[in-house]
């Protein structure tokens, strides 16, 4: 096990410049995710700190040793990929054994690593099959079985888990978070799905266009998002964000006439424009509040999803309980003060007190 250190890195694919000067720290053992929509630099990102991409500028350090320009293979890094990557004419074992095999390990030894990872992953009764035989879930465990039996310093997961269905990518996100608590092996996951950020990470890395816009806990990033395009990222449904006016009373004045008051943790000067965000979850329907009007609803047996529009915005509420809503019906619902935010409409910054 490692800590790794990402210090003003710098990438280049000819004149675009697709990653900016990033700079993030992960702890021995810590699991940190690395999430963003597509194109933001997370899989280039994770491909330099594995040596598949050169360094353009700054530097990486996995422990004491500066990698710049070490090999892929003399970093100690085991990568898991989306595809799978395994050797269709080789059974499980083989696949899992295969580098071990080109590093010259003696034969038990492999066997030992072999066996132990397969206990780990649930895998003994599968060793003689093929991949063809397994299914996606399967075939994943043995890609992860394939870094375990390496013993590395640093786990690297890109996207692991975008080829399986729904329902099994809860129960691999699950398996994978398990493992990493029992092996504590440092590790760093590319994602573009912030559920599996957040159910999954120690520290979350939200990234756009090649920089970083926020880092820390997932609660941290839920609870008190840097700016607008985190506070829409991470959580789901969205935020809801809503344009408005910060007035003189302590209050923030909508285009169609309301004036809710200002969150309790915000701390704007009247006058500008700002916008008012809100999550779905932290909205109660009541007899005060935003006048909206409903256009969808979707029961989850759990919960109520609402959409509903604000004058020309739309608004999502989830509502935890049943509820006699049904489109066209006119309803308020009423932000908790505590949870909302403002944020500066000009530059996208959450103000807070």
């Amino acid at each position: 096990m490692a800590s790794v250190v990402i210090a003003s890195v710098q990438k280049h694919f000819g004149s675009t410049h697709v990653i900016r000067g990033v700079d993030v720290s992960i702890a021995d053992g810590e699991f940190c995710v690395l999430v963003g929509p597509s194109g933001c630099g997370k899989s280039t990102l994770a491909r330099m700190i594995a040596g598949l991409e050169e360094i353009g500028g700054g530097e990486i350090r996995i422990g004491d040793r500066v990698v710049n320009r070490v090999p892929p293979k003399e970093r100690d890094v085991a990568m898991v990929f989306q595809n799978y990557a395994l050797y269709p004419h080789m059974t499980v074992r083989d696949n899992m054994s295969f580098a071990l095999m080109l590093a010259k390990t003696p034969k038990d030894e492999i066997a030992r690593k072999v066996d132990r990872a397969a206990e780990i992953l649930g895998l003994g009764v599968l060793l003689e099959r093929y991949p063809r035989q397994l299914s996606g879930g399967q075939r994943q465990r043995v890609a992860m079985g394939r870094a375990i039996v390496r013993d590395p310093q640093v786990f690297l997961f890109d996207e692991p888990l975008s080829n399986l269905d729904a329902k099994l990518r809860v129960q691999m996100r699950t398996e994978i978070r398990e493992l990493h608590q029992r092996l504590k092996t440092t590790s760093i996951y590319v994602t573009h799905d912030q559920i599996e950020a957040m159910t999954m990470a120690d520290k979350i890395v939200v990234m756009r266009d090649g920089v970083i816009e926020q880092t820390g806990d997932p609660l941290t990033l839920y609870d008190r998002p840097a700016n607008t395009f985190v506070a829409g990222f991470i959580g789901s449904p969205a935020m809801n964000i809503i344009p408005g006016v910060v007035g003189d009373a302590g209050q923030v004045a909508f285009a169609d006439g309301a004036v809710p008051p200002l969150p309790a943790r915000a701390r704007a000067e009247p006058g500008p424009e700002g916008l008012y965000g809100v999550r779905p979850e932290h909205c109660a329907l009541g007899t005060s509040g935003l006048p909206v009007d409903v256009v969808v609803v979707e029961p989850t047996g759990a919960d109520t999803q609402l959409y509903c529009r604000f004058g020309g915005q739309e608004v999502t509420a989830t509502i935890r309980d049943r509820t006699d809503c049904r489109p066209g019906d006119r309803i308020r619902l009423a932000p908790d003060l505590a949870r909302a935010h403002v944020f500066d409409a000009a530059s996208g910054i959450r103000l807070a007190a």
